[in-house]
């Protein structure tokens, strides 16, 4: 594996607490827990680099407030872990409070079809390294308004998009096994990967260390890992061990 390659733990938030869906559907939980700052410490104590937080409220458009949750963790992890967060961004407003709190990317999702010009914005006011694209695709199309409305968009023709609104990396997510710990689709993984000279974070489906491995060597910059870690069926400190055990052979 590269030096670059990412293992991410997810932390998607809804009311108030940290949960996986299956599926993205709000009554498939598949794990759920109070306390969703002391779960990023520890996954910061385990050693990771950088946290993936997803405001699963927000991209539904319902009325609880995480931003107290996402402040508290920013605040925690500063300076020792980077921090990604998305879900619901479709203002400059909403942006901007989440760039001046710290956080070192934000994800647009619904916001690159709907906004482009909001996304070109804050990616030439902070860099485009600072926006990182979802592209969350279902049996070849985009889906967007947390996963409820499926696009006539295929996935060539959203990561062209991604790249030409000022973009500086993406985010892939296979619906069709995210949730489902049964393994990856590296067919997929590799044509998302063959569009774009981006980096790319892979999330959905994985599972084993075998996944992870498959996903760097097809190319890929990283990947989100959340339902494998919450349910224990992929141990975080075998991933990292296996990073880390790679990097010493470079």
């Amino acid at each position: 594996m590269g030096l670059e390659f990412e293992i991410i733990p997810a932390i998607d938030l809804k009311g108030g607490r940290c949960v996986q869906l299956q599926q993205g559907k709000r009554d498939a939980v598949l794990f759920s827990a109070e306390n969703p700052v002391k779960i990023a410490l520890h996954w910061l104590s385990l050693g990771v680099s950088r946290l993936h937080i997803i405001d699963l409220d927000a991209a539904l458009q319902v009325g609880y407030d995480n931003f107290g949750i996402i402040t508290e963790i920013v605040r925690q992890v500063k300076g020792r872990a980077k921090i990604q967060v998305g879900g619901g961004i479709r203002s400059y407003k909403a942006a901007l409070r989440l760039l001046n709190l710290g956080v070192e990317r934000i994800i647009f999702g619904t916001a690159m079809l709907k906004s482009p010009q909001l996304v070109r914005r804050i990616a030439d006011e902070f860099s485009p390294r600072r926006v990182m694209i979802a592209l969350d695709v279902r049996h070849g199309k985009v889906a967007i308004d947390g996963w409820r409305e499926v696009t006539g968009i295929e996935a060539r023709e959203a990561v062209k998009m991604a790249s030409n609104i000022g973009a500086g990396s993406l985010l892939f997510t296979n619906i069709d096994v995210e949730g489902l710990m049964g393994g990856i689709n590296i067919a997929i993984i590799k044509e998302i990967l063959s569009y774009t000279t981006l980096p790319v974070v892979v999330s959905g489906g994985i599972t084993s260390v075998e996944d992870i491995a498959q996903i760097e060597e097809a190319g890929a910059s990283g990947v989100v890992i959340g339902s494998a870690l919450y349910t224990g069926k992929l141990r975080l400190e075998e991933a990292l061990r296996l990073r880390r055990r790679q990097d010493s052979n470079l």
